[in-house]
């Protein structure tokens, strides 16, 4: 049939399917990855698929703050020389990498795991939301930082997270608007992502 792809080989064709369901991979570029993969020595592919299988199996999420970890702690949460009283709030783990990049932030994190978008059919309790008022309400905690993207789910997450915080003996701040209205925080670029982060100004309903 036109359109069709004809493999000699059902486990090729099984392996660009598996490729082909990674995000950004379409079948063409799975059949070149797996003929790639084919023509690798077996001990390389071995400790690819092994990498994949132990990220999967054995990778945790901190205790404190949400983000990946080897441990129960991650290695952002147990380092000393962090400033303990400051939580920088983002979505998900990419965003902690990026701020992490600039150098400019020498906090603590909290990753909520998304942000709230009933239309997504994610709503407050599917997010680490009240991981993060109780946090707070266990003391230590003299700001919260709102790292969102500056989009409408963005914005309706930290007004929720606001409202949630109303009590609490804390500043609460929000990087300043470098990042345009509407961006998602994973497109700045390093420069100005660190520029919000250390010129953040209060939040503001």
């Amino acid at each position: 049939m036109c359109g069709m792809q004809s493999y000699p080989s059902y486990l090729l064709e099984n392996a660009v399917n598996q490729l082909s369901k990674l995000p950004g991979i379409g079948k063409k570029t799975a059949l070149r990855l797996a003929l790639y993969l084919l023509k690798q020595d077996a001990q390389d592919v071995n400790n690819f698929a092994q990498a994949i299988l132990l990220l999967k199996n054995e990778v945790k999420y901190c205790k404190v703050c949400k983000n990946i970890a080897d441990t129960d702690v991650c290695q952002i949460c147990s380092d000393a020389s962090r400033q303990t009283d400051v939580v920088c709030v983002v979505e998900t783990i990419k965003e902690v990498m990026l701020i992490e990049n600039t150098g400019q932030y020498k906090g603590l994190y909290h990753v909520l795991g998304g942000v709230i978008s009933p239309i997504d059919g994610v709503h407050p309790s599917d997010l680490e939301i009240e991981s993060l008022v109780e946090r707070v309400k266990a003391g230590g905690v003299k700001e919260v930082v709102m790292a969102l993207s500056t989009t409408m789910e963005g914005d309706t997450t930290a007004y929720y997270i606001a409202r949630k915080l109303a009590d609490a003996p804390i500043t609460l701040t929000t990087i300043a608007r470098g990042v345009s209205v509407g961006d998602e925080l994973q497109y700045a670029d390093e420069l100005t992502l660190g520029k919000s982060i250390v010129n953040r100004v209060p939040y503001t309903k």
